[in-house]
């Protein structure tokens, strides 16, 4: 299972444990899941992509940039940009 933080400088877009989750790398989309290997990766405009262990709840995270998918358990988030590092299964998302 992997943490993630989504944050941007006004808020954070959201937290919470995942399966999976798909980034918008200057080179392409790439995906991380659980115990992979430490990375940082600069990020473009576009979807990051997430898997959620359990169904989301639109009343805890109310940001205009998260839209769901028609599945509960899978989420997107909309950015214009970013660092995302993973270490020891934390990954830290700072988006534009």
């Amino acid at each position: 299972m992997l943490n993630i933080d989504v944050l941007t400088p006004e808020s954070n877009i959201f937290s919470g444990s995942v399966l999976s989750i798909s980034l918008p790398g200057l080179d392409g989309v790439f995906q991380v899941l659980p115990n992979h290997t430490p990375i940082i990766s600069a990020l473009k405009q576009g979807t990051i992509r997430v898997e959620l262990t359990n169904e989301f709840d639109p009343e805890q995270f109310k940001s205009k940039l998260i839209s769901t998918t028609g599945d509960s358990k899978k989420i997107e988030i909309s950015i214009n940009g970013g660092v995302a590092e993973l270490t020891n299964n934390k990954m830290i998302v700072l988006a534009e």
